[in-house]
């Protein structure tokens, strides 16, 4: 598989991860960790179910516990922490702050053995993040308070914990993607020990909604991390780190299509800068200056 195949593939995840919003909101009033559970569990039937006619898929399971540590961690940590930052502060600020992990991807990457970071993928991912900040600032005014700070802290290390995750995919390029069917397993096991613990169960009230959790397992809860992780093992890592600021914009656009939110200017501007952050990196790399 070619770099620019693998980098396809991989952005494949930022366009399945911009539907998390809309699903999201049709599946009406069910639990974040109950709707974990339900959906990772049909993320890792996704892969399970093709083991059927691809029998030596069931051997990516034996790894070493190093492996399980970052494939679990990576997905149940990052979503953990996530649903903890929303329950502590404000989404806008929690939002903001859980989307440093595309810049991070882009400064972890040069950690990596023969990868090179250049002021061009830098200068691409602030132009991402300042086009985030944008489309979150238009939605409201900030109201950031120091009771807020135990969220603040859990979005800060969930987009610490993704952008690890992701990176670190690399350092373990000859693990099969077929394991990240097991990490989602597990993921719905822990997810379903801590909606046990802390929330009520709601079970969804219409066939929408039951299909809204169908999607959202199959999509953006199942397929995105089985291309996601081919994407960070053989594509170009910085790049996908500055296209994945695309996520925020292209799902409230999604919004405005399906009627749950109105265009603004600020879209439009958080738009702009977001292609321009993904042109800088894709374009000018060749004849920028390493940093």
């Amino acid at each position: 598989m070619t770099t620019r195949t693998a980098t396809t593939i991989g952005l494949a995840a930022i366009l399945l991860w911009s539907m998390l919003a809309l699903f999201t909101a049709a599946t009406g009033t069910i639990p974040p960790f109950q709707l974990n559970a339900m959906t990772f569990l049909v993320g890792g039937l996704v892969g399970v179910g093709s083991w059927a006619v691809r029998p030596e898929g069931l051997k990516a399971l034996r790894q070493k516990p190093v492996v399980w540590a970052l494939g679990i961690g990576g997905l149940f940590g990052y979503h953990a922490l996530y649903f903890a930052a929303l329950r502590w502060a404000p989404p806008a600020e929690s939002g903001l702050i859980n989307y440093l992990w595309p810049l991070l991807i882009v400064l972890f990457s040069s950690l990596l053995p023969g990868e090179q970071l250049k002021r061009a993928h830098i200068v691409g991912a602030l132009l991402g993040f300042a086009g985030v900040i944008v489309l979150i600032a238009g939605r409201g005014a900030f109201d950031a308070r120091a009771e807020y700070m135990p969220g603040y802290l859990c979005a800060s290390v969930a987009a610490f914990v993704w952008a690890g995750y992701s990176v670190l995919s690399r350092r373990f390029g000859q693990v099969p993607t077929d394991a990240v069917a097991g990490f989602c397993l597990m993921t719905s096991l822990l997810s379903l020990v801590c909606h046990l613990a802390f929330e009520t169960t709601v079970w969804p009230e219409t066939t929408t909604q039951w299909l809204a959790v169908l999607a959202l397992g199959l999509g953006p809860v199942g397929a995105a991390f089985y291309v996601w992780d081919i994407g960070m093992k053989r594509g170009d890592i910085r790049f996908l780190g500055v296209a994945s600021y695309a996520t925020p914009v292209l799902s409230t656009l999604l919004l405005v299509v399906a009627g749950y939110a109105e265009p603004t200017l600020t879209l439009l501007l958080a738009c702009g800068l977001i292609v321009a952050g993904a042109l800088v990196a894709t374009l000018i790399p060749k004849k920028s200056v390493p940093a």
